[in-house]
């Protein structure tokens, strides 16, 4: 027979991880590059830039320096991107199903 209690409590607690989980992300942070390091971006799981740091060197260069903070900018979202999807899959492995096209990382934008 359907256990509707159950089956709520089941939902109820899924909720509870995902706000725990949707916590974590700012917790996460990763540091990308471009330029071979003349730009460095560091974000957080939330896809908040946190810092730009940029060489002395280049500060003359305004469009050299643009075309990397775009680049290393990018970088560093696509790798975060790669980094909650992990992090979700490993914290929600058993409340989530597995479907092909669901993208885990949409859920906290």
């Amino acid at each position: 027979m359907f256990d509707m209690m159950n089956m709520m409590g089941k939902i109820k607690e899924a909720q509870e991880k995902m706000k725990k989980i949707k916590e974590e992300l700012d917790k996460i942070e990763l540091n990308s590059e471009s330029g071979a390091g003349l730009v460095s971006v560091k974000i957080n799981g939330k896809k908040e830039i946190l810092s730009i740091k940029i060489d002395e060197s280049i500060i003359n260069e305004k469009e050299m320096l643009q075309d990397l903070v775009v680049a290393a900018t990018n970088k560093a979202l696509k790798e975060i991107d790669i980094k909650v999807k992990e992090h979700m899959k490993e914290k929600t492995g058993d409340i989530l199903p597995n479907i092909p096209g669901f993208d885990l990382g949409n859920l906290f934008k």
